[in-house]
């Protein structure tokens, strides 16, 4: 037996080979490189094996690899039996070539004078050895098509697009084929194979299988009908695989067994659910709109007025008295219109059955020092086992989480229902860009079971893209794109849910998004008992990967998804107000962190007003070279454009997340150590204003407004409640709680010891509280006049000005003005009853500063009432001289002003 071993890196991953290996135990030491895809891997995992064959579809095979277990476990090699595998004439354990019609195969190889077959065996038995490909039960000889792949297939697989055409025989029934193990095969003049490797099927599944009937448990008075749009597709070997239905509306515990529910049911469904729609609160226009971002864990799981049972789950939002609820009723009044919901459908990383959790004694954890690792070693030991993760590991995407409710086999959905009755509306954050499981044996894997190979997206050697975390998934094909509008439907129907978050929004088609949107617009109260047109769907436009640069069709980046009314996340002005990106040196600073670099500063202060002005592309201002200049032209540090809307509502505005450190562990790492918490404090609320007070739409992180901290760790997913801890008691804002996990951040930690250990920066209970109130300030101030959120892109090109622009421009200091018309005036129409002319200004600066301009002298304008009775004695001090045009703005400080009417 001969052996050409490779090996590849990739954590916690295992690539499913359809062969039989023989491992070796060594002791010998082996180099690691990365190697191309379809590389063999090491395997890691309790056992010890000698000289053994192991299928790849055992436990051990799909365990994956640590680098940890090196020097506990040993070595495995693995060993493939080539012979049945491949050769130097090609590879069966590629799929390099693509059926992408009925009629039509692409393939990237040349035929000369030679010939090319596909071959079918109905038992997997087809083989590549010296002498050429051998067990097909059906050889078709194919005929090259000298005018290349047509049209539609090239628009259809860009990645593709000039692969050689080979078509089908008019007569051939492929159906029965694509129950078979496939593969082509070129042959030289002289009969030997020359190359041959497996088929990718969607293009073909799509001709000849999609299929708009009704899925899943149908439910009439007498009966209950069952439908499946199941394949029996080769993996080129036979297997027995049993699946959830994808169209499952639920499960049992962890996902055993599909539920027959319906949830159009009396028996099931809250008192008054049907008229659910005529309890939400109104929204005039997605405009209205502002986003609290919440994990459901986080909202009560540290909340001691929430019974034990409740905490961290869904019957937490059903009570009216605990400290969350009562913080949400505040935010609420004060104008947050949406709640967004980190994911909420059935996940992997968290055990249903609330028993077999571990966790770690907080008493325990408290005692150590705030810069201590002891607590992340602790915490990490468990936390695969605990009851704390985000929730991005989908398995299943259309059935609530069960670990979030108080019986895990269920029917859950009445606690939406409360966060209506907060005045609140509720989005859920979906994830349909991957999934967690793949293969034929993974507990976790549902749609690669049931149509290998088609759910999940391939690159050019047939393996899956893992671009986005794992297991990518494919919405250009048909099917893919009907289960996610499907989904979608069924949460805005069956949970009266009221908008959608797109996790990595640019890995899903363009087309699909639109389709979606238009899905949901359709909706009415008579029909659906919804009212589709309130439904706003937004996500993260990033263009990474292989679907980059519409690398497998126009996908839904930021800037494609122009025009379509559906928002994405506005990463421009974040960057610039905070400094660097995610990505960049953790001390790079920003315009609100200490930025002192003149052209730096003044560069980031143009991206900065072009997000103020809803990030529209055709917004024309006066930039930091004093010339005018629309929004697209103003460039990132990379040389994209900054701007890339056409409506207000397509941008999110936000300085942080979920993902990332929270607001305040930014300030606290990007800020000069000697500054006070004081001033740290004033800058986060520096930070938020902007967003508050800016055009388009804004998010909150839950705990930007209570100064929330996560110990400086960057990627909170799985860290614990111990790292994840909001205290809407307003005791503690979660400061110097230990060294966060050394996963994501160890290198950083000699930056964040001395911060944590440093006393003077954990704020007390008196700044949180000061923190709660400016914060409930600027979302009244918001709602105070629909100048700040006005509705259409040439609104805001009439409306909105800058000051303070130019070479000769104040540093550090943004001057944005808002009009409004005057009854009988001709020009603008009058929007706002109460107030004329607003001025917002920003100063980023230590010190205070005036700045004067004659366009805005002999006004009437005075500080906002908010300001004016606000607990901010700083904010208070902030003038106005009007016969100079000139204000005065205390330090770090955002002080906004308004011309009443009739003054």
């Amino acid at each position: 037996m001969s052996s050409n071993l490779s090996f590849s890196f990739l954590e916690n991953q295992c690539l499913y080979i359809p062969l039989h290996y023989q491992l070796l135990q060594l002791s010998t030491a082996i180099s690691l490189v990365d190697a191309a895809p379809g590389a063999l891997h090491l395997l890691y995992g309790p056992f010890h094996l000698q000289s053994e064959t192991l299928s790849p579809t055992s436990t051990p095979f799909r365990q994956g690899f640590q680098k940890t277990q090196f020097a506990v476990l040993g070595l495995l090699l693995i060993h493939v039996c080539e012979e049945s595998a491949s050769t130097s004439q090609g590879s069966l354990l590629y799929s390099r070539a693509f059926w992408v019609s009925e009629s039509i195969i692409a393939w990237n190889v040349h035929v000369g004078n030679g010939s090319c077959y596909l071959l079918a065996s109905k038992t997997a038995a087809l083989s590549l050895t010296s002498d050429g490909i051998l067990g097909e039960d059906v050889k078709v000889k194919l005929e090259e098509d000298k005018h290349g792949l047509p049209e539609n297939v090239r628009e259809k697989f860009p990645h593709i697009k000039d692969y050689r055409a080979f078509n089908v025989p008019p007569d051939l029934d492929a159906k029965p084929l694509l129950k078979c193990q496939l593969a082509v095969a070129t042959f030289n003049s002289d009969g030997r194979c020359s190359d041959a490797t497996g088929l990718q099927l969607p293009g073909i599944l799509d001709d000849l299988f999609s299929y708009n009937g009704p899925l899943g448990a149908l439910y009439s008075k007498q009966s209950v009908s069952l439908t499946f749009g199941r394949l029996r597709l080769s993996t080129l070997r036979i297997e027995k695989c049993y699946a959830n239905d994808p169209y499952a509306r639920g499960l049992s515990s962890d996902g055993r067994r599909t539920l027959l529910v319906n949830l159009d049911s009396d028996n099931i469904k809250p008192e008054g659910w049907d008229k659910l729609v005529d309890e939400k609160p109104d929204i005039l226009s997605f405009s209205d709109i502002s986003i609290y971002e919440l994990h459901i864990r986080d909202f009560s799981a540290s909340d001691q007025a929430v019974h034990p049972e409740f905490r961290g789950g869904y019957l937490a939002f059903t009570l009216q008295d605990s400290a969350g609820a009562i913080h949400l009723k505040k935010l609420s009044n004060a104008g947050i219109t949406h709640v967004h919901l980190l994911p909420a459908f059935q996940f992997a990383g968290v055990d249903d059955e609330k028993e077999n959790w571990k966790s770690v004694d907080p008493e325990v954890l408290e005692k150590f020092p705030s810069d201590s690792d002891e607590q992340q070693a602790l915490i990490t030991a468990i936390q695969n086992d605990d009851g704390y993760n985000w929730g991005y590991n989908p398995v299943l995407w259309g059935v609530p989480k069960g670990s979030y409710a108080s019986n895990a086999n269920g029917c859950i959905g009445c606690w939406l229902r409360s966060l209506n009755r907060f005045g609140l509306r509720v989005v859920l954050d979906v994830v349909y860009n991957h999934l967690h499981g793949s293969g034929p044996i993974d507990d976790n894997s549902v749609l690669d079971k049931i149509v290998p190979g088609y759910y999940l997206r391939r690159n050019a050697d047939g393996f899956i893209e893992h671009s986005t975390c794992v297991n990518n998934t494919a919405s250009e094909h048909f099917m893919v794109e009907r289960l996610i509008v499907d989904d979608l439907l069924h949460w805005a129907v069956d949970y009266k849910v009221d908008g959608f978050r797109f996790d990595l929004m640019g890995h899903i088609m363009r087309r699909t998004m639109v389709k979606a949107k238009d899905a949901l617009c359709s909706l009415t109260k008579e029909r659906d008992g919804v009212d589709g047109s309130s439904i706003y769907i937004y996500g993260e436009g990033w263009d990474f990967g292989e679907v980059a640069n519409n690398g497998r069709g126009i996908n839904a980046s930021q800037f494609n998804i122009h025009g379509t009314g559906i928002g994405s996340f506005n990463d421009r002005i974040r960057d610039a107000i905070l400094g660097g990106s995610p990505f960049g040196h953790p001390l790079q600073q920003g315009f609100v962190t200490g930025l002192l670099l003149q052209n730096m500063l003044a560069e980031s202060k143009d991206h900065i007003q072009v997000g103020m002005a809803a990030n529209l592309r055709d917004f024309v201002l006066t930039n930091c070279e004093g010339k005018e200049v629309k929004g697209s032209e103003v460039l990132t540090y990379g040389g994209t454009p900054v701007a890339y809307t056409l409506c207000p509502t397509e941008t999110i505005n936000y300085v942080s997340a979920h993902d990332n450190e929270t607001l305040f562990d930014i300030v606290s790492l990007k800020t000069p150590m000697e500054i006070s918490v004081e001033e740290r404090c004033r800058i986060n609320h520096l930070a938020t204003s902007i967003v508050a007070l800016a055009q388009g739409i804004p998010f909150f992180h839950s705990g930007d407004e209570i100064l929330r901290s996560k110990s400086l760790d960057r990627d909170s997913y799985n860290s614990g409640d111990w790292f994840n801890r909001l205290d809407f008691t307003y005791s503690s804002n979660n400061w110097g709680v230990g060294l966060p996990p050394k996963e994501k951040n160890e290198k950083s930690w000699p930056l964040f010891k001395p911060r944590l250990a440093d006393p003077s920066f954990k704020p007390q209970r008196s700044h949180i509280i000061a923190a709660v109130e400016n914060f409930s300030n600027l979302l009244r101030i918001r709602y105070s006049s629909p100048l700040f959120r006005l509705r259409t892109a040439n609104a805001i090109q009439e409306r909105v000005r800058f000051h303070n622009t130019g070479p000769s421009l104040v540093p550090g200091v943004i001057v944005m003005s808002i009009e409004d018309g005057h009854e009988g005036v001709p020009g603008l129409s009058q929007l706002d009853p109460i107030y004329s002319y607003i001025v917002v200004i920003v100063n980023a600066c230590p010190t205070e500063v005036s700045f004067a301009s004659p366009s805005l002298q002999a006004r009437t304008l005075q500080l906002h009432p908010e300001q004016v009775m606000s607990n901010d004695e700083i904010v208070t001090r902030s003038t106005y001289n009007a016969s100079a045009g000139c204000f005065t703005v205390p330090p770090r400080t955002t002080s906004v002003f308004v011309e009443p009417r009739g003054v």
